[in-house]
Formats: C-alpha cells, sequence, structure tokens
C-alpha cells in the first residue's frame, strides 16, 4: 500500500471529508485537553459545530471523537474523560440524560459496508467504567439501562469455518444486539451479537449472555442462564426486604 492510500484510508478513519477534518482537528486540538469547568464550557459552546447536541454537551477533557459529524447528543450528555466515540459510518446516537464513565468505548468503525452499523442509546442511561460496545452490526439500547465496570456489548463476529485460511481473511457476522429499557448488566458482562435482552432484566456480574432473554429476567453465569423472574411473589419479597439507598443520581433526576 503506498503513502497516498494509506493518507486515504486514515483519513477515511477520521472524518467525513478534509474540510470537516480540518475543522474537527483544530477545535479538539485547542481545546480537546482544557481540565476543569473551563474546558467543559469552552468545549460544551465550541464541539457544536462538529457535532449534533440538542443542547450544551458536557464533555471531559482528553476525550477522543472520530467523525463527530456523525455523533448525536441529547440534552445533559455526559462524556467522562477517556471516552472513546468512532462514529463511522453509520453514527452515534446518545439519549438525553445519559451519562458515560471514564474509558467507555463505543465504537461503530465499519470499512466492510455493512448496513446497520451504529450505536444508539435511549434516555437516563448509565455506562460504568470501560464499557465497551461495539456497532457493526447495530446496537440499540432502551431508556434507564445502567452497566457497572468493563462491560462488553459485541455486535459483531468473526467466521471461521476453514481451518486452512486466517481468520482474519474469512469475513465477520453482524446480526446486532438490542436491550430494552429498564436493564441492568453487571460488572463484566459480555453480550454478544444476535442477543436480545428484554425490559426489566436483570444480568449478574461475570456473565456472558449468548441467547436473548425475555423481559424481567434474572440471569447469572456462563452461558448466563434464568434462575429467576423478577415479577414472581419470592423475587419481589426479596428485594423489598434488602436496604436500599437512594443517591444523589436518582434524586437529581426524579
Amino acid at each position: 500500500m503506498g503513502i497516498l492510500q494509506e493518507l486515504k484510508y486514515y483519513l477515511k478513519s477520521q472524518s467525513n471529508s478534509i474540510p470537516q477534518y480540518i475543522l474537527e482537528q483544530s477545535i479538539m486540538t485547542v481545546l480537546g485537553g482544557l481540565p476543569s469547568l473551563v474546558g467543559i464550557g469552552l468545549r460544551g459552546i465550541a464541539y457544536k459545530a462538529i457535532l449534533k447536541s440538542d443542547g450544551i454537551p458536557l464533555i471531559e477533557h482528553n476525550v477522543r471523537l472520530l467523525s463527530p459529524s456523525n455523533i448525536r447528543l441529547g440534552k445533559q450528555v455526559y462524556l467522562d474523560s477517556q471516552v472513546y466515540l468512532n462514529a463511522l459510518p453509520g453514527g452515534i446516537t446518545i439519549g438525553e440524560g445519559t451519562n458515560l464513565m471514564h474509558g467507555t468505548i463505543f465504537h461503530t468503525f465499519n470499512y466492510r459496508g455493512l448496513p446497520h452499523a451504529g450505536i444508539f442509546t435511549g434516555k437516563n442511561c448509565f455506562f460504568g467504567e470501560y464499557t465497551c460496545i461495539r456497532g457493526q452490526g447495530g446496537v440499540h439500547i432502551g431508556d434507564g439501562v445502567y452497566t457497572g465496570t468493563q462491560v462488553q456489548i459485541a455486535a459483531v463476529n468473526h467466521v471461521y469455518d476453514d481451518p486452512d485460511k486466517f481468520i482474519k481473511d474469512q469475513g465477520i457476522t453482524a446480526e446486532g444486539i438490542t436491550i430494552e429499557d429498564d436493564v441492568w448488566l453487571g460488572s463484566g458482562v459480555i453480550v454478544v451479537d444476535g442477543v436480545t435482552i428484554g425490559k426489566g432484566s436483570i444480568v449478574g456480574a461475570g456473565a456472558v449472555v449468548t441467547k436473548s432473554l425475555p423481559p424481567y429476567s434474572v440471569a447469572v453465569g456462563v452461558p448466563a442462564k434464568i434462575v429467576k423472574d423478577r415479577r414472581e411473589a419470592a423475587a419481589v419479597r426479596q428485594q423489598v426486604a434488602t436496604q436500599i439507598h437512594y443517591g444523589e443520581l436518582e434524586q437529581l433526576r426524579s
């Protein structure tokens, strides 16, 4: 691959056009590393020129954005330091009141031309530190979805049927993942391609979800297996009997 082809490939992975790339990189170079409220305030104003936002976005320092013109943020979206959003080409949409904590990755780069690539989250979601979502097959997340730390949601898989070929040369599949409203994924959960997690479900820490879960499931283990339905009387009694704490985040959103 010649130097011109390498540069062309690099630019394709960064932005939608050369003029757009120059504008984006200029603004992010000047303002991207500024800490404190001053940096958040200046980025909240200036970044509206390079991404789509319904309000003033709250973006911490050292957030990395690729193809920001394909990023859409609702009101009161918060991006913590070291968040990485790669929105080529299908785009990333983050709903109102959603928080992406330190080190979270949303990645949709799609050089194979997959038709459904993209990541779409609903309102008032929370993604814990170092959560990684890969959206080549499309990831659709409802309202009020919470994750613990280091959760992995990957809407892509490799083909490996031919043992005489390198896996990297056999292509991929990308069916897509849907996570419905009010789902809680514990720390270290892995969700594989082709899965739907029904409304109100809970997946215990470290579980690997390889099959779809119906609404209000409680699932644990590797692979994840359903151990109860949240609507069962026993589960409800246990939940009520547990000491519950309501912190500042819930108070602010009530």
